[in-house]
């Protein structure tokens, strides 16, 4: 049995949030290197000239990538031979809190009635599971609304079939426009119910960019919706070429034979994403 204190995970999370917001993973870097390397507009190339520049300010700078600091979306995966020592949700919420006071990080977390900040970022949105092992792994996800509004589920009926699901990721996307700042890395869910569908679409976007499913038939999967989004021409910032998405990561699961969900969740091209095990 492995003893983790709350304590320490407060620390973990603060830090997460922390650099989280300033500094961009590698794999969301080189797929957006990649693109301009790729992109057929001069204009497109240009804007993400851009954001290349813009990262590496971030970083450097310690400073955010993006004003959105975003509301906060936090994967725990639990050892079964871990005991926590004290909350875990309250160490996980104060991380957020201290992190993003620490930081100097915009705090958007509002009452959804009245309107009224929080003040410090909290609540986020935890999801728990508990695996075989003695290790506490974090993901964290700090999700801009810009790309967050944009995102959709759909209750399709089987009689869809998968052409039915592929015409709406696509049409999501397109239809997103410039709002959620292109780029995108687009996370599909696909099958399940209603609240796993949506679940899979967040929980996907931790898969490194580009990297195809492990499963071949989602995999092609993948690389034909990438393709057509693509020839669409939304482009970098709403402003044409041939990058409007970076990559499609979809994750299945079994459904009933009566349903087909499908959802899907945008992630703007900053794609601020960390982990880390305890």
């Amino acid at each position: 049995m492995r003893t983790i204190n709350g304590e320490q995970i407060t620390q973990a999370v603060t830090q997460l949030a922390i650099t989280a917001a300033h500094d961009l993973e590698p794999d969301i870097l080189d797929s957006i290197l990649a693109a301009r390397d790729r992109e057929t507009s001069e204009l497109a190339k240009s804007v993400l000239d851009l954001l290349i520049t813009n990262a590496d300010i971030a970083s450097r700078e310690l400073i955010p990538a993006c004003q959105d600091t975003g509301i906060c979306t936090i994967f725990i995966t639990i050892g079964q031979d871990v005991f926590i020592e004290g909350d875990l949700h309250e160490a996980v919420q104060k991380g957020i809190a201290v992190g993003y006071q620490d930081g100097y990080l915009r705090k958007s977390v509002c009452d959804v009635l009245t309107r009224k900040n929080t003040g410090n970022n909290v609540p986020a949105v935890v999801h728990i599971d508990m695996v075989p092992g003695d290790k506490l792994h974090i993901r964290f996800l700090p999700k801009g609304c810009g790309s967050e509004n944009m995102s959709g589920l759909k209750m399709l009926p089987p009689s869809a079939g998968i052409k039915g699901a592929v015409d709406f990721i696509v049409n999501t996307v397109v239809k997103a426009g410039p709002n959620p700042c292109p780029p995108l890395v687009v996370g599909v869910g696909l099958g399940g119910t209603f609240e796993k569908a949506a679940l899979m679409a967040k929980h996907v976007l931790f898969r490194p960019v580009g990297t195809p499913s492990d499963i071949e038939e989602v995999a092609q999967l993948e690389a034909e919706i990438l393709k057509k989004v693509n020839q669409e021409g939304v482009g970098v910032h709403g402003l044409g070429g041939c990058n409007t998405a970076l990559a499609v990561h979809i994750e299945t699961y079994p459904t009933h034979i009566a349903s087909l969900p499908v959802a899907v969740n945008i992630q703007c091209h900053s794609h601020r994403h960390k982990e880390l095990i305890l």
